[in-house]
């Protein structure tokens, strides 16, 4: 039987490598995001034309209990939220709104469906690394125990998301899981985040001299390449266990200086790195890196590539 998913927050260009996926296995996907079609590096013309796309907002429940209607899902992949962390500094409480009132948007009407008998989907809500905000590196990797310590409103309003999806399924039996999802990068991600930027940096550079602007060399950070993400949300939605939250990462740790020298290396540049006060967050976490085992151990899934990967990918759509 083919697999009906809705994917929220389908502008983003993970729920794009999401639905790519899904499509490979046969999926029917219906795709909810603020542009009724968007133009998509990610998506081939005929995967593009295979989506049901619909504009909703999370903000709106009417727009959503139509989506729910229409759909009819056997799978939900939550995306929609505010990713960018000075945007919901910006505006605290459309971050709020988005991200935590959002989910609870979404299941009213899920619990709607289910009480109706129309539908009872498995439900992966995707939340940050950036919940467990500053752990010291004898902890690191962090495991799906450690402590939540929410550093930024960004991360706030995620804990808020987790807290009302986990309680949904505790409370009435809703398939809810939630991701932990740690940094990930690849084509079709914003010049705003840091592999992006520091691939276009690099290639406005000239061939010798000059230098790369970078924050903080020392932060250390785990990414994951966005086709590994979306394979794992895929698997999780597959054999996920309900209740539960997952850690989704690589599990290897790099600085933010090895990934500047990294795309020097690969763009075939030689500069310096200098550090630009305008590009260090005013409130930082040094090292954070997680631990993948929880979902390994529950859906066999693997990483497949490295953060040079990543940037190989970068560069290459950035000069074709």
């Amino acid at each position: 039987m083919t697999t009906r998913a809705l994917v929220t927050g389908a502008n983003g260009f993970v729920a794009q490598w999401a639905m790519k996926a899904m499509l490979s296995r046969g999926w029917s996907v219906t795709a909810a995001g603020f542009d009724a079609a968007p133009s998509s590096s990610i998506l081939t013309g005929a995967e593009h034309d295979a989506i049901d796309w619909r504009r909703v907002d999370v903000t709106s429940q009417p727009e959503i209990a139509a989506t729910l209607d229409a759909a009819t899902p056997d799978a939900i992949l939550h995306l929609a939220g505010v990713s960018f962390v000075p945007t919901a500094m910006a505006d605290p409480g459309h971050a709020y709104d988005v991200n935590a009132v959002g989910v609870v948007r979404l299941l009213t009407e899920v619990r709607r469906h289910r009480v109706a008998g129309v539908a009872d989907p498995t439900i992966l809500v995707i939340g940050s690394a950036e919940q467990y905000g500053r752990h010291d590196l004898h902890e690191m990797p962090l495991g799906e125990s450690a402590e939540q310590r929410p550093l930024t409103l960004y991360a706030a309003s995620k804990v808020a998301q987790e807290v009302a999806a986990l309680q949904a399924c505790r409370s009435d039996g809703m398939r809810v899981i939630c991701t932990r999802s740690f940094n990930h990068s690849g084509i079709g991600h914003g010049q705003q985040f840091l592999l992006p930027a520091l691939v276009g940096r690099a290639l406005a550079l000239p061939a010798t001299g000059g230098s790369l602007a970078i924050g903080n060399a020392d932060t250390t950070r785990d990414f994951t390449h966005v086709a590994d993400v979306a394979e794992a949300y895929l698997a999780l939605l597959e054999r996920g266990e309900t209740g539960q939250a997952y850690n989704v990462c690589s599990g290897r740790g790099v600085t933010v200086r090895q990934l500047a020298e990294a795309v020097l290396e690969r763009v075939g540049r030689s500069a310096k790195l200098a550090t630009d006060p305008s590009l260090k967050r005013a409130v930082d976490v040094t090292v954070q890196i997680g631990s993948n085992a929880k979902l390994r151990a529950a859906t066999g899934w693997e990483p497949r590539r490295a953060y040079e990967d990543i940037i190989d990918d970068l560069i290459h759509a950035a000069t074709r």
